[in-house]
């Protein structure tokens, strides 16, 4: 007998808070270059962001009252069907049409995880002090990690679902993204990195630049000295 309801091949995950005025145009932007992924949100917003998205197919888990970015992003990575799960944020900042070229070194089996870099230069859209603080962070981290890292904060990648599974992370407080770049460094995983093109949002930004950047140092600090144990998940 068939399998009815098969894995995906590719999950593609955003977190959401009153994206309404973007979130249609990104799911059909993902549709449109992979139809057979799986499309996951997990939602926090006032507004019709999930009542959008669900009315185009998303899968979409509801987070209320907020428990913050780095919570949402480990409920949507652990929840994700797919066997290479892809982060995106809903806003449109990030090219939907390179998921088939991300998801697809994963896939192959050539790396475990794909950064999808931002800063290959300063982008138009990123303010002057964003831009530095994130060239700057990286710098410090190429020096500790003892290779070329470029963008720490990425919110487009692609992670292989084992990967995530064998992996143990503090989802609290911001800048997860950091942790879910050099975690993996740490244990030796295979990562990748593509530069790509960065637009404006549609939509305001919600995050605090001050308590990202300690979070940010915290992070990178934390994980080249913890040992690497710390950070594989428990095999019950």
């Amino acid at each position: 007998m068939s399998n009815l309801n098969p894995t995906p091949e590719i999950s593609v995950v955003m977190i959401t808070m009153n994206e309404e005025g973007a979130v249609a145009l990104v799911i059909e932007q993902i549709k449109k270059v992979v139809p057979e992924a799986e499309i996951l949100i997990v939602d926090s917003s006032k507004d019709r962001t999930a009542e959008i998205a669900e009315s185009l197919g998303a899968r979409v888990i509801k987070q209320f009252p907020p428990r913050g970015y780095g919570r949402a992003m480990e409920l949507a990575l652990r929840s994700a069907t797919g066997k290479v799960v892809v982060t995106l944020d809903c806003d449109n900042t990030y090219p939907a049409e390179i998921i088939p070229e991300l998801a697809g070194e994963v896939l192959d089996g050539h790396q475990d995880i794909v950064d999808a870099s931002r800063l290959e230069s300063k982008p138009q859209s990123m303010p002057m002090i964003n831009y530095l603080a994130n060239a700057g962070f990286a710098v410090i981290a190429t020096v500790l990690f003892g290779r070329r890292l470029t963008d720490l904060h990425s919110g487009m990648r692609a992670y292989r679902k084992t990967m995530i599974d064998e992996m143990k992370f503090d989802a609290s407080g911001p800048a997860l993204p950091v942790d879910l770049l050099l975690i993996p460094i740490k244990l030796g995983y295979k990562v990748g990195n593509r530069f790509i093109s960065y637009r404006d949002r549609i939509g305001e930004s919600t995050m605090d630049p001050l308590p990202s950047a300690w979070w940010t140092l915290k992070r990178v600090l934390r994980t080249r000295f913890i040992s690497k144990g710390q950070f594989k998940a428990s095999v019950s």
